[in-house]
């Protein structure tokens, strides 16, 4: 299957010629939120001041049609009008060192609005302070909780979607990984937005030169820096990389979609490539001219790219 893009009103369109070394023109109705968040810089000195400015810029939460209750390392959504058996969890972003469940509550209240179905969005500890296996820990035990917690949440324990967006996507990709392995109730599927799933290409210095907004190859190689632990071979360590895991197969349908301006774009191919040659059904959206994070604004683009994510949900979870 080759990589396909979309524009808004238009047919999908190769996009082979774009790689995470080549990255795509930013489309110009993103132009705005190129300029707010493009030249985010991430390191061991602004790490700390950005999980506080995040808290500032987060997406606008809109509480119609949905309540919110802050339950012990989980913010939960709940519409007000349920229509679906199912439930969605979604695990933040920031590269593993940035982020809180608060920043998806105005993705989790559109996904339960429109989908019926409560959305969970989980804690879990942050590099560099809570190195691996901190976060898949935090994220196994939130899937425990919540399919303990299911008859009491009206919740049917086999109709629970995981993923998230970038880091936060690429836990839910490993938390799938340790789920297999580990036997009983798995997810019904795997929801991937732009995930963060290969330490390797941190490691690729000729990647630092192309202009990747908001999440640079100089940002990700401190955060799996960080998230890995200084002296930690990635290779030895388990359910913490998930493009190295070798055995993809018998896992749950899987939804990944990533920009042509992102430097995740070679990993997230690469990703979907393996899993559909393991026998996973994959549904894959490249979007021509995206940027990391470009849903999280009010663009053209962003819209079509969550539609495509609703109705995939809309399977599992109704």
């Amino acid at each position: 299957m080759m990589p396909h893009a979309y524009s808004p009103g238009s047919v999908p369109v190769d996009r082979a010629d774009h790689s995470s070394a080549n990255p795509g023109q930013v489309d110009p109705v993103l132009a705005q939120l190129d300029k707010r968040t493009g030249n985010l810089v991430v390191n061991r000195i602004t790490y700390r001041f950005l999980r506080i400015l995040g808290r500032l810029v987060r997406p606008k939460f809109e509480p119609e049609g949905v309540t919110v209750e802050q339950a012990e390392h989980a913010a939960i959504v709940f519409p007000q009008a349920r229509t679906g058996t199912g439930a969605l969890m979604l695990f933040h972003g920031g590269g593993f060192v940035l982020g809180e469940p608060e920043d998806l509550l105005a993705k989790a209240a559109m996904f339960a609005r429109t989908l019926g179905v409560p959305v969970i969005c989980p804690a879990y500890r942050l590099a560099p302070q809570s190195p691996h296996p901190a976060a898949i820990d935090d994220g196994f035990g939130a899937w425990q909780t919540t399919i303990a917690a299911a008859p009491e949440m009206g919740i049917d324990p086999a109709k629970v979607v995981v993923g998230g967006y970038s880091a936060g996507a690429g836990l839910a990709a490993n938390l799938v990984h340790r789920l297999r392995d580990h036997g009983g109730i798995q997810p019904a599927a795997q929801l991937l937005v732009y995930p963060m799933l290969d330490d390797q290409t941190a490691q690729q210095r000729r990647l630092d030169t192309p202009r990747h907004r908001v999440w640079s190859n100089r940002n990700n190689r401190f955060a799996w820096k960080a998230y890995l632990g200084p002296n930690a071979r990635a290779e030895n360590l388990t359910y913490a990389v998930a493009a190295r895991r070798a055995d993809l197969s018998q896992l749950p349908p899987a939804w990944l979609g990533v920009g042509t301006s992102d430097l995740f774009l070679d990993e997230v191919r690469d990703y979907r490539t393996r899993l559909a040659a393991a026998g996973v059904e994959v549904t894959y959206e490249e979007v021509a001219g995206a940027i990391h994070g470009f849903d999280m604004d009010d663009n053209p683009l962003g819209h079509r790219f969550t539609q495509t994510q609703l109705e995939f949900v809309r399977r599992f979870v109704c």
